[in-house]
């Protein structure tokens, strides 16, 4: 192809429109390679990493064969986390704006299946799923995937890491062999190859382009000793005052005593670790995308799935075990071009780590003194916006254009104060500039939204 436009693909005229709508105005290298083979039904194998566009590569060509009047389970997304899933689940109900009554389920763990199963009986064209949910649907014969017209792995080599190879099988043999497979993997290893030549029929192999969109990270090490490393990070804060940061931690005890600690410090900083309740990991993640929190404090696990486009910083508080681990932390800023900047708190009992680290990514990495970085503020800015939540969601009939008029209408607040919003099955979420919140909240609590009273806190 000569260009990266859209338009020189076989979509559709409505789908081309609704993409210019959405921002797609120039295909990113993955979906350059890839969506010209999968428009014509060949399997794929594609290396691709977390926000390189995968998503509308996979999605586009799933689309193209989607029957809106068959609402048996046409499409299977499998996915390695909960998170991943429910952001995969969004962006493909963004991406069918210009299709009617297309109808996506998210399956995973951590919540009811009763409900889930409500929802199946009256059809899901799309199936969006992580290994162990679906293959409880299929054990109590709540979903049948006999219909399946594609299926794709997304992040396959993370579902393979997390052990669920067996699931992952017991999945693909229940769809029918005609289908078409498409697998997206950031790395290659025996074991993708593996699951690739079992499920896949001559698939053609494609990769991004090193040179698009590599990553530009600043990588910045500082040695403290024992004992100093919170003060270490609060000097890390308030230095780079990063708009918003993702710290990692090793562990779910130090997640929950280093948020404690900046809340203490009157910092909007929120922890996601694996003991929470799903409902607040996905609360904690609408805030944080939603700029109403500037701190996300997690452990590796927990940020699994957690895909912020415009990410600018990441802290290691601990230094990780692995060294792919720690090029998978920082990976998560500089993207599409962007600059990132990630720092490293490095106690003396860890350089070790630090050796290990250099050595995997064959670099000589500069370490420096906490104490070169100059100053030490006693405060923080604070988040721009607040995070209203409203009880009511997509089982209501709840858009976010709804949400934008209760707000604006009647006097209300002005537009350019309303920031993203977020709608889920059974709630909605959207951002509003602090100091235009409480008008804002006082707004929804007295007006209604589709004619209809709704509950509406601040979270």
């Amino acid at each position: 192809m000569s260009g990266t436009a859209f338009s020189q693909l076989p979509l559709s005229p409505a789908q081309l429109q609704n993409l210019e709508s959405l921002g797609y105005l120039a295909m990113t290298a993955i979906q350059q390679a890839a969506l010209p083979l999968a428009l014509t039904g060949t399997d794929l194998i594609a290396q691709a990493k977390t926000g390189s566009g995968k998503t509308a590569t996979f999605a586009l060509p799933m689309l193209s064969k989607i029957n809106p009047r068959d609402f048996g389970t046409q499409a299977l997304i499998l996915c390695p986390t909960r998170e991943l899933a429910a952001q995969v689940a969004a962006e493909i109900r963004r991406l069918t704006r210009h299709l009617q009554n297309i109808k996506v389920v998210t399956l995973v763990g951590g919540q009811s299946i009763g409900p889930q199963i409500g929802s199946l009986e009256h059809g899901a064209h799309i199936v969006v799923g992580t290994p162990g949910r679906i293959k409880d649907h299929l054990r109590k014969q709540t979903l049948s995937l006999a219909r399946v017209e594609t299926l794709v792995f997304d992040e396959a080599d993370r579902m393979l890491e997390m052990g669920f190879m067996d699931d992952i099988v017991a999945i693909a043999d229940a769809t029918p062999n005609s289908r078409q497979t498409l697998l997206f993997s950031a790395t290659y290893p025996e074991d993708i190859q593996r699951l690739s030549a079992r499920f896949t029929r001559n698939a053609q192999e494609v990769r991004e382009a090193t040179t698009e969109n590599k990553p530009l990270i600043e990588e910045k090490f500082y040695l403290c000793q024992g004992g100093r490393k919170r003060e270490a990070l609060w000097k890390i804060l308030t230095h780079h005052a990063p708009s918003s940061v993702v710290i990692f931690c090793n562990t779910k005890e130090a997640t929950r005593e280093l948020g404690a600690y900046l809340q203490n410090r009157n910092v909007e900083a929120l922890s996601l670790h694996g003991d929470m309740e799903q409902r607040d990991r996905d609360q904690v993640l609408i805030q944080f995308r939603q700029q109403s929190c500037r701190i996300l404090v997690a452990t590796d696990v927990a940020a699994r799935g957690l895909d912020i486009d415009d990410l600018p910083a990441v802290i290691n508080y601990d230094l990780p075990r692995q060294p792919e681990q720690y090029v998978h932390r920082i990976g998560r800023t500089g993207r599409a071009g962007r600059r990132g900047l990630s720092v490293s708190v490095v106690g003396e009992s860890e350089r070790f780590r630090l050796d290990i680290i250099g050595d995997y990514k064959n670099e000589t990495l500069e370490l420096s003194s906490i104490d070169s970085l100059p100053g030490n503020k006693d405060t923080l800015a604070p988040s721009p916006f607040t995070s209203l939540c409203i009880s009511g969601g997509r089982k209501n009939k709840v858009r976010p254009g709804d949400i934008l008029g209760a707000l604006t209408s009647a006097g209300g607040i002005s537009g350019k104060a309303v920031g993203k919003i977020e709608i889920t099955e059974f709630a909605a979420y959207v951002a509003v500039e602090r100091d235009q919140a409480g008008q804002a909240l006082q707004q929804l609590r007295q007006g209604t939204i589709k004619g209809r009273k709704f509950k509406v806190r601040a979270l």
